[in-house]
């Protein structure tokens, strides 16, 4: 029974805009991001891993953070509130890079849209 509530809230809320969103599934790993910019520039995403470097520079509108998860790590530029460093963070964001030569990126970084919900996540 309690299979079938879950089942049920969790097709519910995917029917709301967004709320496939705070589901812990459909989440990028980082690795295919880096291997292959060029399939993902521009794209929203979801990636989640540990926060293993925030750099916040007075005066300068965005901060960034680096998350790293099993497959590799990638710069994250926000407006928004640093996460805590050393732990898990999910995020809906947008890849960029400034140039793509032969696969090769430069610049590659994503833009924070959301901090997602880390609960469920294994984190």
């Amino acid at each position: 029974m309690r299979a079938w509530m879950v089942l049920i809230v969790s097709f519910t809320l995917c029917l709301l805009p967004t709320g496939c969103d705070y589901l812990p599934v459909g989440f990028t790993p980082i690795g295919e991001i880096v291997q292959s910019p060029g399939s993902f520039e521009g794209r929203t995403i979801k990636v989640k891993g540990k926060v293993t470097e925030i750099i916040k520079i007075p005066l300068i509108e965005y901060k960034s953070y680096t998350l790293r998860d099993k497959s590799g790590e990638i710069l994250v530029l926000t407006k928004g509130t640093l996460p805590t460093l050393n732990k898990f963070a999910a995020i809906k964001a947008q890849v960029r890079t400034m140039a793509i030569i032969n696969e090769q990126n430069i610049g590659l970084r994503l833009m924070e849209i959301e901090k997602l919900p880390t609960m469920g996540l294994g984190g």
